[in-house]
């Protein structure tokens, strides 16, 4: 007999509820199925793949190389998966995703095109109701909110958005049929990662391509290429042990590091390693030296030499200026890797305008119109504008916890959790990735697999204990929130207006929301929490039933 058949309460319909079905998800829903749980997911697109599936616009691919963009916790997957390329692109990685899904029949447990719409919490027999839009209500003992940190698209809030005349699109939910722009005119608004990504290949097709910039990035040539097969082969040949360094990393990403600081080397000798990793390409250009994100004068060195290659590239000197970034520390947005952003403004059909001389006033039927008075009259017009990142899908679910009180309300003034793990007030609730953890500073899938295991671990540990409820203690939350603003503020991150902060999202709190202290020591500190009978956590039976 159970503990709810002894208590004369319904059992759960499953033991656990997994919300999407990303690259978390499954392998979320890999473990669960292994230690034996009935689990089931629920996915708001119509397949896997999370933001790989929503995010299809042109040029779409992973900073992150390939070989090390991947799951690490299967051999077999590791090995039979052939990358064609240095860097992924999007329709490759969904591939990916799927092969996963089906070569570990995870399919037949996930419900798709079903958006989950609440969950509830019932004191009374420690089960979360989740309700969908198709009409579930599943009980379960525990939820896994695996929503991905970017899954919230956002569009900006310029008036008249819909008056446009022409075709519109958002880069995070971007058409699954192809959309040629061949001999329009087309607006791109925003200068972000995906914008970068996807001006260059629009820019081949479009008649005449205007480029709205409010705040330049840096960004870093990616030098793409096909995989190269040795390459490939001694990766495969060491994965293990290639795997492991990487987890220890700061960033999950296994990189060249430099033990040296920008400022202790001769200027000769500093320009050289900025060639040199100039020249390999990638994100990895921010490990040039050892204090780039501490050092306000190092990080100078940095950004300083960006702006001469953007300068060597761009050929109008005006257009040159516009895009070399001198409002932010470099590395402290999110830096990006280009296939020919830079070299695109050179192209006779690209022009760029800087709304922050002259900003947007609204959209027309025609177009965009600025402040001034001109209108730029196009044919179609795409918002590279961003998310609410990392909190924004879990805060617009109404999820109700102890008390009633919703994760919106309790994250008010900025989201507070114990690890990025789970937030007090809401027992039997795990965020993958959520905010508090490395996630979006780091290899996502590095840090997927770390909290996977993680929750994993603690779930069989609750059951062969007979225990049902964990619940994130406050002054440990307190404490936890505290040590990550103090761990950012060491850095020049929060010197930028950038969505690690939130600023992209009007009224949205400013708090630094992913934990800085890196990967390696992040795990250490998760995996002494649960050595240590989940320090932090209270731990319990479900409560008595009422009579």
């Amino acid at each position: 007999m159970t503990q709810d058949q002894q208590r004369g309460a319904a059992p759960p319909d499953v033991d656990v509820v997994v919300v999407g079905a990303g690259f978390a998800g499954l392998y979320m829903l890999y473990r669960l199925r292994g230690l034996g749980l009935r689990a089931r997911a629920f996915e708001q697109a119509s397949g896997v793949g999370g933001t790989w599936w929503w995010n299809r616009y042109p040029g779409a691919r992973c900073d992150v190389e390939s070989m090390q963009y991947s799951y690490g916790f299967s051999d077999e997957l590791q090995q039979e998966w052939k990358w064609s390329e240095r860097f992924a692109s999007q329709p490759e990685i969904l591939r990916y995703a799927n092969h996963v899904a089906d070569r570990l029949d995870l399919r037949q447990y996930i419900s798709f095109s079903t958006r989950v719409q609440a969950a509830s919490w019932d004191e009374a027999t420690d089960l979360w109701t989740v309700r969908t839009d198709k009409g579930d209500a599943v009980r379960a003992r525990h939820v896994v909110m695996a929503t991905g940190c970017l899954s919230t698209a956002r569009l900006p809030e310029i008036e008249g958005i819909g008056s446009f005349g022409g075709r519109t699109y958002h880069t995070g939910q971007w058409p699954h049929e192809a959309v040629d722009f061949t001999g329009q005119r087309v607006a791109v608004i925003g200068t972000g990662s995906s914008a970068i990504q996807a001006i260059p290949v629009i820019a081949a097709q479009a008649a005449q391509l205007t480029v709205f910039q409010r705040t330049a990035n840096f960004s870093i040539p990616s030098h793409n290429a096909p995989m190269d097969e040795p390459y490939e082969q001694e990766w495969k040949s060491d994965y293990p042990a290639r795997r492991a360094k990487a987890r220890a990393q700061h960033t999950g990403i296994l990189r060249n590091l430099n033990d040296k600081g920008a400022l202790e080397v001769s200027e000769e000798e500093r320009r050289a390693e900025y060639e040199r990793r100039w020249a390999v390409g990638g994100t990895a250009f921010m490990v040039s030296f050892n204090d780039l994100v501490l050092n306000e004068e190092s990080n100078r060195t940095a950004a300083e030499f960006v702006r001469s290659k953007i300068r060597e590239i761009v050929k109008d000197a005006r257009t040159a200026e516009l895009l070399a970034p001198k409002d932010h520390p470099i590395g402290t947005k999110r830096i990006c890797a280009d296939t020919g952003y830079y070299e695109t403004f050179n192209r006779p059909n690209v022009s760029l305008v800087d709304l922050r001389s002259n900003p947007i006033e609204r959209i027309v039927p025609e177009g965009v119109k600025l402040a001034d008075g001109t209108v730029h009259a196009v044919d179609a017009i795409v918002f590279a504008t961003g998310f609410d990142a990392m909190t924004g899908t879990l805060t617009s679910m109404n999820i109700s916890g102890v008390g009633g009180e919703t994760l919106a309300e309790k994250w008010a003034a900025g989201p507070r959790t114990y690890l990025g793990l789970c937030s007090a007030g809401f027992p039997n609730l795990f965020m993958i990735t959520g905010p508090g953890s490395p996630s979006v500073l780091s290899n996502m899938i590095v840090s997927i697999e770390q909290h996977v295991d993680w929750i994993a671990q603690c779930l069989a540990e609750l059951r062969q204990k007979g225990l049902t409820r964990i619940e994130a203690e406050r002054e440990a939350e307190d404490k936890w929130v505290e040590h990550n603003n103090e761990v950012a503020h060491r850095t020049l991150y929060p010197r930028a207006g950038s969505w690690y902060m939130g600023a992209n999202v009007k009224g949205k709190p400013r708090v630094f929301m992913p934990y800085i202290g890196g990967v390696g020591t992040y795990r250490k500190i998760c995996d002494e929490v649960a050595a240590e009978s989940y320090r932090g956590f209270r731990l319990g039976e479900p409560a008595a039933v009422p009579a």
